[in-house]
C-alpha cells in the first residue's frame, strides 16, 4: 500500500501520469492545494486539483483527500506540515505487521519551491529519525516529455505576425474592430519582447522582510533525550547570552544542582549540536561567552516537535 503526498501547482501529468504508467500501487492520496497568489492562478491550481482527485479515485482506485497549504511560500509552516503528514501516514499501519505497512511517497515536481524543498528536507529529517521506517519514505521526481511554454510562445508569435499583416495590408473586414486588432497587436508583440528578453517569470517578489528564502540543510543524525532538552529549552528562550546561562536555566528546569559536572555536560551537547556536529546550534563569540541561539534547521526542528509530550525528569 502506498500513500502519495502530491503539492498541486499548474501540472497535471507528472502528479498521475507515471504513476498509471508504472503501475503504482497506490490507495491513499492526499492533494496540497496552494491559496497564494493572483486569483487566475489559485483558480487554475484548484481545477487541476480538482480533476486529480477524480483522476485518482477513477483511475487508480485511491481514496484521495484535498488540503489546503495556505502560504506556498511559507518555507517553516510547509516543513511543519509536511512532518506531520508524512508521520501520520506512516503511524496509520500501527499493529500491522511490516511486509504490509504502507510507504509515503512524496511528489516533488510542481508547487513553488519553498514547497518541494520543504517536503523534501522534512522526508529527510524523518528517515533520520525513524530509522526502521526510512525504506517506507520516499521522494521523487519526473521529468516532463515537453514544456509548453515555448510552444505557447511559438503560437504567440504566429498570431502576432498575422496580425501584423492584417494591419499593413488593410485587411481588416468592416465587420471586424481595426482598434481591437491594433491592441491585440501591440499586447501580443509587448508580451513576446517581455518572454525574449526574461523567460517565463518577471521580477522577484518580496516575501515578508526579504526578496530571499533560506533552504536550511537537514541534520543526517538522530537527537538524544538531553539534547532535545536542550533544543527546547532554546526555543523556548531564544537566545542565552552564554553555555552557562543556558546550563543555569536547563539546572533549574530539571531541579538539579547546578555544578561544574552539570556545567560540562551542557557543554558538551550544545558542542555536539553546534556548527561542527548537527547544525542546530549557532554560536557567536562575544568576549570570553557564546551567545547560543538555534540555526534554522533547528528552528524548525523546535517548530515541528513542538506538540510532542517531553519528560524533563
Amino acid at each position: 500500500m502506498q500513500t502519495h503526498i502530491v503539492p498541486v501547482g499548474f501540472d497535471y501529468d507528472r502528479m498521475i501520469a507515471p504513476l498509471i504508467r508504472d503501475q503504482f500501487d497506490v490507495d491513499r492520496v492526499i492533494l496540497l492545494e496552494g491559496t497564494v497568489g493572483s486569483e487566475a492562478n489559485v483558480e487554475y491550481s484548484r481545477n487541476i486539483a480538482r480533476k486529480l482527485e477524480q483522476d485518482f479515485r477513477n483511475l487508480l482506485g485511491a481514496e484521495t483527500v484535498r488540503e489546503r497549504l495556505d502560504d506556498v511560500y511559507d518555507y517553516d509552516a510547509a516543513f511543519e506540515r509536511a512532518y506531520d503528514l508524512i508521520n501520520a501516514e506512516l503511524d496509520r499501519d500501527e499493529g500491522v505487521a511490516d511486509s504490509d505497512k504502507r510507504e509515503v511517497w512524496v511528489n516533488l515536481c510542481s508547487m513553488p519551491r519553498p514547497v518541494s524543498f520543504a517536503f523534501a528536507t522534512a522526508a529527510h529529517s524523518i528517515m533520520v529519525e525513524r530509522q526502521d521506517d526510512r525504506d517506507r519514505i520516499h521522494t521523487y521526481y519526473t521529468a516532463p516529455e515537453k514544456y509548453l511554454e515555448t510552444e505557447l510562445a511559438e503560437e504567440l508569435r504566429a498570431t502576432r505576425d498575422l496580425l501584423r499583416d492584417l494591419v499593413e495590408e488593410e485587411a481588416v473586414d468592416d465587420a471586424v474592430d481595426a482598434d481591437r486588432i491594433a491592441d491585440r497587436l501591440t499586447s501580443t508583440t509587448d508580451l513576446l519582447a517581455e518572454f525574449d528578453e526574461r523567460g517565463t517569470t518577471i521580477g522577484a517578489k518580496r516575501i515578508g522582510d526579504s526578496h530571499v528564502i533560506e533552504l536550511p540543510v537537514a541534520s543526517f543524525q538522530n537527537v538524544k533525550p538531553f539534547e532535545e532538552l536542550v533544543l527546547f529549552t532554546l526555543g523556548e528562550h531564544g537566545e542565552f547570552e552564554s553555555v552557562s546561562e543556558l546550563a543555569e536555566t536547563l539546572a533549574d528546569d530539571l531541579n538539579e544542582e547546578y555544578t561544574d559536572s552539570f556545567r560540562s555536560k551542557v557543554i558538551y551537547n550544545v558542542d555536539r549540536l553546534g556548527p561542527g556536529g548537527k547544525g542546530y546550534i549557532e554560536r557567536e563569540e562575544r568576549g570570553k561567552s557564546y551567545r547560543t541561539t538555534l540555526s534554522r534547521i533547528g528552528q524548525l526542528w523546535v517548530r515541528a516537535h513542538a506538540d510532542e509530550d517531553r519528560d524533563l525528569a
